[in-house]
C-alpha cells in the first residue's frame, strides 16, 4: 500500500493533522499503537482542568466550522447549553472525551497499530505496521514526549517508585504510609491535591520535595500568553541558537508554572487538614531541595536531599512520585535512520514548515510535532498552538494553502527586519 503521508503515533497532535487532512482528499493514515485514544490516561483526575481555552482544540483557531471542533463535540452531545453555563475551566476528562470522540470519527486514524519499523527502501519510506508494509514519502512523528526518569531513580522504578505520568496506572493504597511526590511542576501538584482529597485514604506523611525555590504560578497573565501566538513563534524562529535559549530560560514559568487555582486549592486543604478535620499536620514541604540520591532498603525508600545551601538531609518514604517532566526521545522505529538525523532530548532542528533538517535522499520529508521547542519557543509543546501548526503541515503536505495561517493579529511589535 502506497500512501500520500504516514502518521506515526496518533495523540492530539497528530490527531489535529489528521482532522485537518481528513476533508481534503489526502491520502494520509496514522497508526497508533494504544487501542483506543487515551489522553494522559495516569493523570485524568477527576478534579484536573486543562490549562488553555478550549477553543485552542484540534482545529477550530485554523477551521472554526468544522466538524471536529469541541464545540462540534458538545453539541453532539446535547450539552452546550448546560456548558454555556458552567463556570468551571473544562475539565481533563471532558477534553478527553472530546479527543476520543474526534479520534472515533475520522476515517484516516487507526489504533492498535504499531508502527515497528520505518527504512528507506526503492526512494520511498518503507514502514513496517505490525504485519503489513506500507510506503510513503511524507512521515509525520507524533509520538510526543517521553517521561523523564533521574538517574537516582531509574535502577528503582516499578510499584513503588514511578512517574507522575503513571499515577492512577499504579492502583497503589498509600493509606498510613509516607508518600515523596518530587517535582514542584504541575503534574506533581496535582498528585499532591489528589493525594489529600480523601480523608479515608490519607498518606501517614506526604513529602512534597522541588528543586525550585518555592512552588511557583504559572505566568497566566495577558502578554506573557502572546507568546502563544503564531508570530511569536515564528519571530522565536528567527532568532540565534544564543537568544533562543535566553528567552526559554525567561519564560520558563509561562509553560512550566503550577496553575493558581490548583495552588490556591492546596493550601486550602492543608489549611482544612490541620485545622479544621483530624487528619492534623501530615504535609511537609520542601522547596529548595534537590535529590542527589537514593537508597532501597528493607525499611522503605531513602531519598538524600541537598538544599541550595549546600545542607543534606534524608527522606524515607515508601512511595515516591516522580514529577519529573518529560523530553524528546527518537521513536525506537526510527532507529534504522538514527544516523541521518540530527535530534537530541529538545527535538529537531526543523525548517519553517516543521520539515525536520536531515540526510534526505530526492523528496522524502519527515515532520515532527511537538519536537522544536529550541526553535519554536514555549508553545512548541503546549495545545495552544496545536491546530496552528498542523495546518502549516498540511498546507506543506498538500502543496497549497489550504488553510489560511498567516497575518495573525498580535498586541506586540517584533523586529520586521529579522
Amino acid at each position: 500500500m502506497t500512501l500520500d503521508a504516514v502518521g506515526v503515533g496518533a495523540g492530539p497532535f497528530n490527531l489535529s493533522l489528521a482532522a485537518l487532512l481528513a476533508p481534503t482528499g489526502f491520502t494520509a493514515r496514522f497508526f497508533d499503537k494504544n487501542a483506543e485514544f487515551e489522553w494522559h490516561p495516569g493523570l485524568l483526575f477527576p478534579e484536573a482542568v486543562i490549562q488553555v481555552s478550549y477553543l485552542k482544540d484540534l482545529v477550530t483557531l485554523v477551521d472554526p466550522g468544522s466538524q471536529y471542533s469541541f464545540l462540534a463535540f458538545l453539541r453532539a452531545h446535547k450539552r452546550l447549553y448546560r456548558f454555556i453555563n458552567r463556570s468551571q475551566p473544562v475539565s481533563r476528562m471532558e477534553f478527553n472525551q472530546y479527543l476520543q470522540w474526534v479520534a472515533g470519527r475520522l476515517p484516516n486514524v487507526e489504533f492498535g497499530a504499531e508502527v515497528l519499523e520505518v527504512a528507506i527502501d526503492d526512494q520511498q519510506f518503507s514502514i513496517r505496521v505490525d504485519r503489513r508494509v506500507v510506503h510513503t514519502k511524507n512521515l509525520v512523528l507524533g509520538t510526543g514526549l517521553v517521561p523523564n526518569i533521574p538517574p537516582w531513580a531509574d535502577p528503582f522504578v516499578g510499584d513503588h517508585v514511578f512517574h507522575s505520568n503513571d499515577y492512577l496506572l499504579h492502583p497503589t493504597d498509600v493509606t498510613g504510609k509516607v508518600v515523596a511526590v518530587v517535582g514542584g511542576g504541575q503534574s506533581g501538584a496535582e498528585v499532591v491535591s489528589h493525594l489529600l482529597l480523601d480523608l479515608q485514604h490519607l498518606p501517614a506523611q506526604l513529602e512534597w520535595i522541588s528543586h525550585r525555590p518555592n512552588f511557583l504560578p504559572l505566568d497566566e497573565s495577558p502578554f506573557t500568553n502572546e507568546l502563544f501566538n503564531p508570530n511569536y513563534s515564528d519571530y522565536f524562529f528567527g532568532l540565534t541558537p544564543e537568544q533562543r535559549d535566553i528567552l526559554l530560560a525567561e519564560q520558563r514559568l509561562a509553560s512550566d508554572g503550577i496553575s493558581q487555582g490548583l495552588l490556591q486549592r492546596i493550601y486550602d486543604r492543608l489549611y482544612d487538614l490541620e485545622f479544621l478535620e483530624p487528619a492534623g499536620r501530615r504535609v511537609r514541604l520542601l522547596p529548595g531541595n534537590e535529590v542527589i540520591g537514593m537508597q532501597h532498603t528493607s525499611a522503605g525508600c531513602d531519598l538524600a536531599l541537598r538544599d541550595r545551601w549546600g545542607t543534606s538531609r534524608t527522606v524515607r518514604a515508601d512511595v515516591i512520585v516522580l514529577g519529573t517532566g518529560s523530553s524528546y526521545a527518537l521513536p525506537e522505529a526510527m532507529q534504522p535512520l538514527a544516523d541521518r538525523l540530527s535530534w537530541s532530548r529538545d527535538g529537531f532542528p526543523v525548517r519553517s514548515d516543521f520539515s525536520v533538517e536531515w540526510d534526505r535522499p530526492h523528496d522524502l520529508r519527515i515532520y515532527a510535532q511537538d519536537a522544536a521547542r529550541h526553535m519554536r519557543g514555549v508553545a512548541d509543546p503546549n495545545l495552544s498552538l496545536m491546530a496552528w501548526r498542523s495546518a502549516i503541515i498540511a498546507n506543506s503536505l498538500l502543496g497549497r494553502q489550504v488553510y489560511d495561517v498567516g497575518g495573525e493579529s498580535s498586541v506586540f511589535d517584533f523586529d520586521e527586519t529579522r
